[in-house]
């Protein structure tokens, strides 16, 4: 099989690496994601204009990609300058409305598409501790349509969203697959209490406060009580996304701490010259390769059936999981102090590493899936 990326793949990411480069450097990228708003509208469009957000999508819904390498080249690229603005929302809840979506709700896509409208996907809650199936919240049925009754917690940009992909009870227990919902809320909706807070590695969260929300019987996105599946499929895809995102910002860890190693002496000589120093470079260069081809396996399973799917994206978020962490110890340890510095861009790449293993599920988690997965569970 080959896996050399296409040349529009290939345009795409030199496109989006050299915008990321001119238009979003250490400083700009540091004064967005720290700052009050935790994101630049402006550069959201731009990211737009460019194609970035289309190439998450198949063309029959609007975009020009839509392929598992399509969505590992924009998000490795997006990792490579620890990018934060909402893409991660719009994937999943983009590719939610692809697989469920009525052709009314299937319009929402093109405005996600040009950047007019900003989406988050509202499923984690206090306590669940990464397993998709444990959803609280209720939805019940009324003469109006749904009244919704819950909380969600760390929605990432959801400050911003105009749109919320929740997840709520219909039926069944509190942690079974069947009886769980979707519904598509706009933010502004009565009763939608949202409660932002920066994150450690830069961006916002919000905490979604839902009090008897009423939304019309049009807001249910698929069929009653068999979202499971849409679920999983929508967070198959942010699983793929974060994995690529984790590999791009490895390959700058790497990069700067090679860097180095070839500039910093001591005793008169560079250190990249100590045997112990390259023998640590030198593994930490084959663990990042093999992270590489756990996403390239990801995502060439997307396409496959939910078995085969569903335990390459749980290999690779483990190896992900794993591998970023010991990048970014070693990475640091091999910089010294100066690597824990906040003026130095490593650390901040560290901190989205180690960020990314708990998102979608931690290391611990995945592996735990996999073997699940593997026996037939």
């Amino acid at each position: 099989m080959n896996f050399e990326h296409s040349e529009d793949r290939r345009m795409l990411a030199d496109t989006l690496d050299r915008f990321v480069a001119e238009q979003y450097g250490f400083e700009t990228r540091n004064a967005i994601a720290y700052g009050d708003v935790g994101m630049a509208p402006a550069l959201w469009n731009q990211f737009a204009e460019l194609g970035a957000i289309g190439a998450l999508f198949p063309e029959a819904d609007g975009g020009f990609g839509g392929a598992g390498f399509d969505v590992a080249v924009v998000f490795e690229s997006l990792g490579r300058g620890l990018v934060v603005e909402p893409f991660l929302g719009a994937l999943m809840v983009g590719r939610a409305l692809v697989a469920a979506g009525t052709e009314a709700q299937k319009e929402r896509i093109a405005s996600l598409i040009d950047g007019s409208a900003i989406a988050a996907l509202a499923h984690d809650e206090p306590g669940s501790h990464y397993e998709l199936s444990r959803v609280a919240t209720r939805a019940l049925r009324n003469d109006g349509g749904w009244k919704l009754s819950g909380a969600k917690a760390v929605v990432v940009q959801g400050e911003h969203a105009q749109l919320l992909l929740v997840s709520a009870r219909t039926g069944g227990e509190v942690d079974s697959e069947d009886g769980i919902s979707l519904f598509l809320v706009p933010a502004d909706a009565a009763g939608v209490v949202l409660r932002g807070m920066g994150r450690m590695d830069g961006g916002r969260v919000a905490e979604v406060t839902l009090n008897d929300v009423q939304v019309g019987a049009d807001a249910l996105l698929g069929a009653e009580g068999q979202g499971f599946a849409t679920l999983e499929l929508a967070q198959a895809w942010g699983l793929l996304a974060l994995c690529a995102e984790a590999l791009g910002a490895m390959e700058v860890a790497k990069r700067d701490t090679l860097e180095y190693l070839q500039t910093r002496k001591q005793f008169g000589v560079v250190i990249g010259s100590f045997q112990a120093l390259q023998h640590r470079m030198a593994d930490l260069l084959l663990e990042i390769e093999q992270s590489r081809s756990a996403v390239i396996n990801a995502a060439a399973a997307m396409d496959a059936d939910r078995s085969t799917r569903e335990r390459a994206l749980s290999a690779a978020k483990y190896t992900i999981g794993r591998i970023g962490t010991l990048v970014s110890e070693e990475s640091i340890q091999m910089h010294g102090g100066i690597g824990m510095t906040w003026e130095l861009p490593l650390s901040h790449y560290a901190k989205r590493l180690v960020m990314i293993d708990h998102q979608l599920g931690d290391e611990d988690h995945h592996l735990a899936r996999f073997m699940a997965l593997g026996r037939g569970a």
